[in-house]
């Protein structure tokens, strides 16, 4: 159960009367009602109000059941909501408060003023959903405003009646209201200030809201309508033991809501952290066993060198990009430089430039609206995957000035290499993904091409996307608090855990495996 369902469960008890006990020995809700009916006759004789026409009674009748009299004196059954304690009373909430619209002068921008002596213009806008007081205004209105909208005091109930309507709020201040609230006033003899909060609070009037509305265009209650809604009426000194029980309820709800909250928050992040606990294991060699029938490591980075050896041969990678730089253990079994972690002993560490026949960082572009040629910039790059979607296009006329090694090839890791947020995220660029047959990056992606047939890219993107990158990957950035960017320099030294090719098929198809597994269970 959520605290927000918590807190309806416990208002709609307190609202049939099973929050408290009630006292057998009390003034039942009927004299209430009597003194009330008494004072509006006072008041009506005096004429200092009229009688209203609409006013109805309702009672028990011999058979139990509830029946409403009207002023023309004709009677009949009618529906109540549920059964209430004999001590309450079913009323109409006209019969209890006074209910009266609010009003706009119009256009309001010739009306609102920053003088002091303005009036508080209360808006919508100056609530929360939830909140039980409005103690603060934004704007105030000129006193030539008045005679065109409602002035209503502290202590004034108003009620939405247009878009979220039906939100009660209690005045902390006095002001002008606009005709998107209706004020409730006149309510201190029969209701309880906290009591009618609550009661307004409740689904017993919500859903009574709702069925008044059901079928209208505009979404809208007017003061007829609220003023017909059925009250549930418990003696006063009830009313009260009710308030405090329910504020008692709610310190408790308040307190299973941060456990809740917090539950939740830990459900919401578990998979995400299932996830990379699992990256985590697979790259330090833990998820899947090794095979000792595995193509040693060895005689893998010795065709990587005959490969690269092709293609310098070719004119397709620089001399300097044929050293091979293996992090490998001295004679007392440690690294000769440091290394993140321990990996098993058929694997070895490298540098990402060792097994890459392309790490060259994205360049700017000159844009165009011509929906041809994408460029592919941070926001195509999201760990969800590639999105084409997202990509700009560059001005036709600049499509020669790209060597063709920049063009993007399936298998390609976009790494973003520039701005918090974004640094770090990588994606695999798929040419299924792209209808347009072509792309290249920007100059804030950096793109890696892992030698095909060597190694896995995706070994080497799960890798990058590991808590064991990702968590120091601003450590390794440089540049500014604001401009943190990842220098090709380093993305082309940085360490790389090389199993076996083998090996690495059978973790890339394990995290996949157990990837699918959380997603289903999520």
């Amino acid at each position: 159960m959520t605290p927000e369902q918590l807190k309806a469960s416990i208002l709609q008890r307190a609202m049939e009367g099973k929050l408290v006990p009630q006292n057998p020995d009390g003034e039942p809700a009927s004299e209430l009602l009597k003194r009330i009916k008494a004072e509006k006759e006072k008041l009506i004789s005096e004429g200092k109000i009229k009688r209203d026409k609409k006013e109805t009674e309702i009672f028990r009748g011999d058979d139990g059941k509830p029946y409403e009299k009207f002023a023309d004196g004709s009677v009949q059954e009618i529906d109540v909501p549920y059964d209430i304690p004999d001590s309450w009373e079913w009323v109409r909430f006209s019969t209890l408060v006074e209910i009266v619209r609010g009003g706009s002068p119009r256009p309001i921008k010739d009306y609102l003023t920053s003088e002091v002596d303005g009036i508080n213009w209360i808006k919508i806008g100056d609530t929360k959903k939830g909140e039980k007081y409005i103690n603060n205004v934004k704007e105030k209105i000129k006193k030539s405003g008045l005679n065109k909208t409602r002035f209503v005091k502290k202590g004034t109930f108003l009620l939405t009646n247009s878009m979220s309507f039906g939100r009660p709020y209690i005045l902390n201040v006095d002001g002008a209201i606009h005709d998107g609230w209706l004020a409730i006033s006149n309510y201190e003899n029969s209701l309880n200030r906290d009591y009618l909060f609550y009661i307004l609070s409740s689904n017993v009037v919500y859903y009574q809201f709702l069925s008044l509305i059901s079928g209208a265009v505009v979404k809208n209650l007017n003061s007829d309508k609220v003023a017909s809604i059925l009250i549930p009426l418990p003696p006063l000194t009830e009313q009260q033991r009710i308030v405090e029980a329910i504020e008692s309820a709610l310190e408790k709800v308040d307190e299973y809501a941060e456990s809740y909250n917090r539950l939740e928050q830990l459900d919401k992040e578990f998979p995400d952290k299932l996830k990379k606990s699992i990256l985590q294991y697979a790259m330090q060699g833990k998820l899947v066993e090794q095979d000792p029938n595995d193509e040693p490591v060895e005689v893998l980075l010795e065709k990587i060198r005959a490969e690269k050896q092709k293609l310098f041969k070719e004119g397709k990678i620089k001399k300097k990009d044929l050293e091979i730089s293996i992090v490998s253990q001295g004679d007392d079994n440690s690294p000769y430089e440091e290394v993140p972690y321990e990996i098993p002993v058929s694997w070895e560490w490298v540098r990402l430039n060792d097994i890459t026949s392309y790490i060259q960082r994205g360049k700017s572009p000159k844009y165009s609206n011509i929906p041809m040629y994408p460029v592919i910039a941070q926001k195509c790059n999201q760990w969800s995957g590639f999105s084409i979607d997202l990509a700009k296009f560059i001005a036709p006329e600049t499509v020669n000035s790209y060597q063709e090694e920049r063009l993007l090839r399936d298998g390609d890791l976009m790494w973003n290499s520039t701005g918090l947020g974004t640094l770090g995220r990588l994606a695999i660029y798929s040419e299924n993904k792209n209808p347009y047959g072509w792309a290249v990056a920007d100059s804030h992606v950096t793109v890696i091409r892992v030698l095909s047939g060597f190694i896995n890219y995706h070994f080497i993107y799960n890798f990058l996307s590991s808590p064991i990158v990702q968590s120091v990957i601003e450590e390794k950035a440089s540049g500014s608090t604001k401009q943190k960017e990842l220098l090709t320099k380093t993305i082309k030294e940085y360490l790389i855990p090389l199993p076996p090719l083998s090996e690495q098929s059978r973790i890339v198809d394990k995290i996949e495996q157990s990837i699918n597994i959380i997603d289903a269970l999520i």
